[in-house]
C-alpha cells in the first residue's frame, strides 16, 4: 500500500471543501434590497389646441402655404397602371407630315380674343335684301316609319275555294227531282237543286252526272265540283 499519495490527495480534498464553502457563503448572504421605483416627473403644461401635434401641424401648414385649400396639381399620366401606355410600343419617331398637316391649316378668327374678358361681337349684318323665297317649290311627300305608303284602290276581295266533296246524287222517283251527297270535312249533306246549305252560305244551282256547280252567294261566285269517288 503506497501511503506517499494520502497526504496529497488529502491536500486537494481540502481545497475543494474550502471554495466549496466560500462559494456557499457568499451566495446564501444577505441580498440587497430592491431599488425603489423611480416616480414619473411631473408632466409638463401641455400646450393648448392639442399638444406638441397641433404645433407641428401649424408649423407644417404655415411652411406648405395654401397647399391644404386644394391647389390644383395635374396629372400627366393615369392613377391606374393599366391604363398607362406601354412605352414599348410608343413610337420615338417625329411625324414631320403631320406637322406640315398642321401649318397648311387656316384657323379663321372670330373676331375675339380669347384672352381678353368681353362680350362676343355682333355678327355682321346681311349684304344687300334678303331675297324671297320661292313660292313654286313642290312638296315632297315624307313617310315617316311604321306609317303606310298611300297606295292605290284596293282589289275587290276573292271568293275562297269551295272544299266540299260531291260523291253522288239520287232521283227522286216521285217527281223526278235530283239530290246531291256532298261531304264536308265528316260532315255529310244533301241538298237539291236551288237549295242551300251551310246556313244559306252557299246554293246549290245544278246537279249534274259528273259534276255539281255550287254558288258561294257572299261572293256571287260560282264553283263547279267534279264527282269523286269516296272510299270508305
Amino acid at each position: 500500500m503506497k501511503l506517499g499519495a494520502e497526504p496529497k490527495k488529502i491536500a486537494i480534498l481540502g481545497g475543494l471543501l474550502a471554495v466549496a464553502g466560500i462559494t456557499y457563503l457568499t451566495q446564501s448572504g444577505p441580498s440587497e434590497p430592491a431599488p425603489a421605483p423611480r416616480r414619473a416627473p411631473a408632466a409638463v403644461n401641455a400646450p393648448p389646441n392639442g399638444g406638441v401635434a397641433t404645433a407641428r401641424a401649424s408649423e407644417t401648414r404655415r411652411r406648405s402655404g395654401n397647399s391644404s385649400l386644394g391647389e390644383f396639381k395635374p396629372v400627366l399620366r393615369s392613377p391606374n397602371p393599366q391604363d398607362r401606355p406601354d412605352p414599348a410600343t410608343i413610337d420615338p419617331r417625329i411625324r414631320f407630315d403631320l406637322l406640315a398637316k398642321l401649318e397648311s391649316v387656316q384657323v379663321n378668327s372670330s373676331g375675339r380674343n380669347i384672352f381678353q374678358m368681353g362680350a362676343a361681337p355682333a355678327p355682321a349684318a346681311p349684304q344687300g335684301p334678303m331675297k324671297p323665297l320661292p313660292t313654286n317649290v313642290p312638296k315632297i311627300a315624307i313617310n315617316h316609319p311604321g306609317t303606310p305608303a298611300a297606295a292605290g284602290p284596293h282589289p275587290p276581295p276573292t271568293a275562297p275555294p269551295i272544299t266540299f266533296h260531291y260523291y253522288g246524287f239520287k232521283v227522286s222517283k216521285a217527281n223526278g227531282q235530283k239530290e246531291a251527297f256532298l261531304l264536308d270535312g265528316e260532315d255529310i249533306m244533301i241538298a237539291g237543286e236551288n237549295e242551300s246549305v251551310k246556313k244559306g252560305r252557299y246554293k246549290i244551282t245544278h246537279i249534274g252526272v259528273n259534276s255539281i256547280t255550287i254558288e258561294d252567294t257572299q261572293f256571287k261566285h260560282e264553283q263547279t265540283l267534279q264527282l269523286e269517288e269516296i272510299r270508305g
